[in-house]
């Protein structure tokens, strides 16, 4: 079965690294750049798991991790925060938000955010 996921990012490069990195792994990638379209987005279809940036355009991370908390259809969707904020009590915000995980992206290769991910999704 393909998991489907979403990538909420707004660096082109980052964006083209990750599609490329999930897709070699045969995983369905839809990415959107900023916070009020992932929301939009999850609301049109199902995904497996988001992999959420925290400092976006128009909607923040954050503003996207408490709408997705307040949906209870949504409730379950699995949560990583992927960003270079690394400090202890963002950590601790996007977890007690409902985050499951949260990888800072300076500590992970690309590759290393695609095994986190599957590891999730098993």
């Amino acid at each position: 079965m393909m998991r489907k996921i979403l990538l909420v990012e707004d660096d082109p490069f980052i964006m083209d690294i990750y599609r490329t990195k999930f897709e070699e792994e045969g995983m369905e990638i839809d990415i959107v750049k900023d916070g009020e379209e992932a929301l939009r987005k999850i609301k049109e279809e199902p995904f497996d798991l988001l992999l959420l940036d925290i400092v976006l355009p128009k909607v923040s991370g954050w503003e996207v991790l408490e709408k997705i908390r307040e949906n209870p259809p949504k409730k379950a969707l699995k949560i990583v925060v992927l960003s270079n904020l690394g400090q202890k009590r963002e950590v601790e915000k996007a977890l007690n938000l409902g985050a499951v995980k949260y990888l800072i992206k300076a500590h992970y290769t690309p590759l290393e955010v695609v095994e986190e991910v599957k590891k999730l999704l098993l």
